[in-house]
């Protein structure tokens, strides 16, 4: 793997943000976090989480169930 590669796989080069100060500190002191890099860390983690759940919603209704399925019977098993 070559360099460049490499750096974009791991990168953690710092990143230049405008970020709403009030907002950050709201959501560090509601979150309890020490630090603004975690504040950001765990928002960016659970807009991902969030937008993944929508995604899986948009699923609803193109699935076929099987009408005979008996999922009762497959819990005893």
């Amino acid at each position: 793997m070559n360099a460049g590669a490499l750096m974009c796989k791991f990168s953690h080069m710092p990143t230049n943000l405008s970020i709403d100060d009030d907002l950050l500190r709201e959501a560090q002191r509601l979150g309890k976090h020490a630090t603004k890099r975690q504040t950001v860390n765990e928002a960016l983690r659970e807009y991902v989480a969030r937008l993944r759940r929508r995604e899986i919603l948009g699923l609803s209704g193109l699935l076929e169930w099987d009408k005979r399925y008996d999922y009762q019977a497959a819990r005893r098993r």
